[in-house]
């Protein structure tokens, strides 16, 4: 991930206004910033973040603009500033915005775009071998920091049920799994979407990375094609964005640095407990979608390794 630092380079405003904050914003969103100015509209303001829907059916429609110490989620923008400096605090719900050529602004925020981060981790090329040293790795740390029992839905059967038809690789079970948790819960993002979002991420990195993964991908590719084409209707606009970003394999910062240590790059107790410190449950919820989504691709690389050896 780029480090956000501050940035040197005087920043032009436009007649009448300050000059704009300097920022770092995912490539998820480069289509958006790129283009030309756009109407939107801010949904919700936190201490760390500001929600902003642009108006029409692309994805992604929902852009966040986030302080340098708040959760750096795939649709981010990324301030210099940290939430004690109180960046928001002009900003107000139900405010008009726009978002392109290169700014995010409302009244009391102009954010200028002067990097680029990749919410795409590298995390290949893995051995099913050391997946499975990754998945144990993963498995022990957040049974250690108490994530299960914080899942959003736990006790609900659905989850279950969809990791045991993704390890199977039974995709119509899958998918009718799937779209009964889509926006199931309550928050800006319900705890089914959170758990979808992780699973989609690591079936289509992790099974992009391990060799013999092609099915875990083509499991992403599917099931991830099912929860979105209907998710602007059935849960909240920002966690439709982020169902869509996550069947891309884009990844937030934290989830991010999960994965990585599923690949063997980083330890994973810190890891995850970030992740886990994430929102009420989210945290809580990416994580059970991860492991899940990592345990089937390594069900799915393993079978497809047995075959390749059984026919050679």
């Amino acid at each position: 991930m780029t480090t956000v630092v501050r940035d040197p380079i005087p920043l032009s405003a436009r007649p009448g206004r300050r000059p704009p904050a300097a920022g770092a914003a995912s490539l998820a969103l480069r289509p958006l910033v790129d283009a030309v100015r756009r109407p939107a509209r801010v949904i919700a303001v936190f201490p760390s973040a500001v929600y902003l829907e642009l108006r029409g059916p692309a994805e992604p429609r929902v852009v966040a603009v986030v302080t340098s110490d708040a959760v750096r989620l795939p649709n981010a923008v990324v301030m210099v500033a940290a939430s004690r400096e109180r960046p928001f605090h002009g900003v107000r719900e139900g405010s008009d915005a726009f978002v392109g050529d290169a700014r995010v602004e409302t009244d009391g925020l102009q954010v200028r775009v002067r990097r680029w981060w990749d919410p795409s981790p590298a995390l290949g090329p893995l051995s099913p071998t050391a997946l499975a040293r990754g998945v144990r790795a993963l498995d022990a740390a957040v049974d250690a920091a108490g994530g299960a029992a914080a899942c959003g839905l736990a006790g609900h059967p659905d989850p279950l049920l969809l990791a045991g038809h993704c390890a199977a690789g039974d995709l119509a079970d899958a998918v009718e799994a799937a779209e009964r948790i889509v926006g199931l819960g309550p928050g800006l993002t319900p705890s089914g979407d959170d758990i979808l979002a992780g699973l989609l991420v690591a079936l289509r990195l992790v099974g992009g990375a391990v060799r013999h993964g092609g099915n875990a991908v083509w499991l992403a590719d599917w099931l991830g094609a099912a929860v979105t084409a209907d998710a602007g209707t059935r849960t909240t606009a920002l966690a439709a964005t982020l169902l869509h970003c996550a069947a891309a394999g884009q990844a937030g910062a934290e989830v991010a640095a999960v994965l990585r240590c599923v690949a063997g790059q980083e330890p994973p107790g810190p890891a995850v407990r970030r992740l886990l410190s994430a929102g009420h449950t989210s945290g809580a919820d990416l994580a059970w979608g991860l492991l899940a989504g990592c345990r089937a691709t390594l069900e799915l690389a393993s079978a497809s390794a047995r075959e390749r050896r059984a026919t050679a």
